[in-house]
């Protein structure tokens, strides 16, 4: 019942507006094309992340003061830019992929049960909630849905103040976050490792900015 209800009420929607109501409930994959046409004729803006020039890692310290630092070396990466102005980033990192560079052991450990569980879950994801253009400029917080090994949170991206003009093109847009590793059940090694993990973000973007 709730489910005709929701169509019935789409149907009396506007046609842009059912366009941006389904944007929100579904999740995309990454498209192929910097352009992606809506239903009204309209575009909708979405801007890719240049995979050669962007780098995802995240660190994770002994509680000896050491830091192991990790690579996600495949990735995807899109900004929506919505009907209001405002953004919307949806991240894929490929945990089958992760490394520690140099440490094969703990590429390994990284990889299994214990850690990100790569075979049953092969992705971490993460998407905002919109926020305005201004805050990869002057600095700000970025809030969205993480999600690893199956389990999702609403953490935040702490984005540092660009250092050009255009960032992501002629600098890097650099974001990092804190995470609780045993919120989503990487609780092992608590003696000997310490539970946060920082994930550290350096993106740059394809294409050629508008104007």
């Amino acid at each position: 019942m709730r489910c005709h209800l929701l169509w019935a009420g789409l149907a009396l929607m506007p046609l842009a507006a059912v366009s941006d109501a389904l944007a929100q409930a579904s999740m995309p994959s990454i498209p192929v094309q910097v352009q992606a046409q809506a239903p009204s004729g309209a575009s909708r803006q979405v801007m890719l992340l240049d995979t050669a020039q962007s780098r995802f890692g995240f660190e994770v310290r002994t509680r000896l003061g050491q830091r192991i630092e990790g690579l996600f070396p495949r990735f995807d990466g899109r900004i929506e830019v919505l009907s209001d102005g405002r953004h919307q980033v949806r991240l894929r990192m490929y945990t089958r992929d992760v490394q520690i560079p140099d440490k094969p052991r703990y590429t390994a450990w990284m990889r299994g049960e214990e850690f990100f569980d790569a075979a049953r879950y092969p992705l971490v994801e993460f998407d905002s909630i919109p926020y305005y253009p201004d805050t990869v400029k002057n600095g700000g917080e970025i809030q969205g849905r993480l999600t690893i090994r199956g389990i999702s949170h609403i953490e935040t991206l702490r984005v540092e103040p660009a250092e050009c003009g255009r960032p992501g093109y002629d600098c890097d847009v650099i974001a990092l976050g804190n995470i609780q590793r045993g919120r989503y059940q990487m609780d092992n090694w608590q003696l000997a490792l310490s539970d946060r993990v920082t994930f550290v973000l350096r993106a740059r973007l394809s294409g050629v900015p508008s104007t």
